[in-house]
């Protein structure tokens, strides 16, 4: 479970009564789908009234109020439908977690089209701060690029892409090789020639092809193809 230190406080009011739990603050998305880990996402397995002091909510009040008293789904109403308590500390943390996260899929997915190259992380942050955009902590990543891409174009040439792979694989290096390849991109397409060798098209983020074709290229050797197609 995350340190008692490290969690942070999701609070719902209903009815006049408070129920709080502690959560570890990067798995606050997990936790509003349903789909987490007990031992790894909550800092303890109770619902409290005063997270702050211990004080822990009645069973019978819990089940009133949510219907149940499975604390993964009271952990989930609690984190969807109440409020996150954050210290200044935790919350400048989480936004500078999320904004990493943003530059990094900015930096692998778009290329400046004046030299079809990526553009340096440190570039993307400036512009970024440049046009002072607000990081909202709690917001997925993927929601959030499309706000801060439409705030930094006019500021530097970007343009989000995508490039297609074409490769082709000697047989007897197929297994060594597949599932670097599969876990570089989607797979569009994949089959095997008369003359034993695999092919497949594989389409990868822009800003990464490069570094794709460079990886597969020292893993393989001489028992791998690949260009990029159009």
């Amino acid at each position: 479970m995350v340190k008692l230190d490290d969690a942070i406080i999701a609070r719902y009011e209903h009815a006049g009564h408070r129920f709080e739990i502690l959560v570890d603050p990067d798995s606050v998305d997990k936790i509003k789908t349903g789909k987490f880990d007990l031992e790894d996402d909550l800092a303890s397995d109770m619902v409290f009234k005063d997270a702050k002091k211990g004080d822990k909510a009645g069973e019978e009040l819990v089940k009133e109020i949510f219907g149940t008293n499975d604390i993964i789904k009271v952990a989930q109403d609690i984190v969807k439908n109440g409020q996150i308590q954050l210290t200044t500390e935790q919350r400048k943390k989480m936004q500078e977690s999320k904004k990493k996260m943003i530059i990094d899929m900015i930096v692998r997915e778009g290329i400046n089209p004046q030299t079809n190259a990526p553009n340096p992380p440190a570039r993307i942050e400036a512009a970024m701060e440049e046009a002072r955009i607000h990081i909202d902590p709690f917001k997925p990543v993927n929601e959030q690029m499309n706000m801060v891409l439409k705030e930094i174009k006019p500021l530097i040439p970007i343009r989000m892409e995508k490039v297609k792979l074409a490769i082709k694989v000697r047989g007897d290096a197929y297994g060594k090789l597949y599932g670097e390849i599969s876990r570089s991109g989607q797979m569009i397409k994949e089959e095997w020639g008369n003359d034993g060798h695999w092919m497949c098209v594989l389409e990868v983020p822009a800003g990464m092809y490069g570094d794709i074709m460079g990886t597969i290229g020292r893993k393989a050797g001489d028992s791998v193809e690949i260009k990029k197609i159009n």
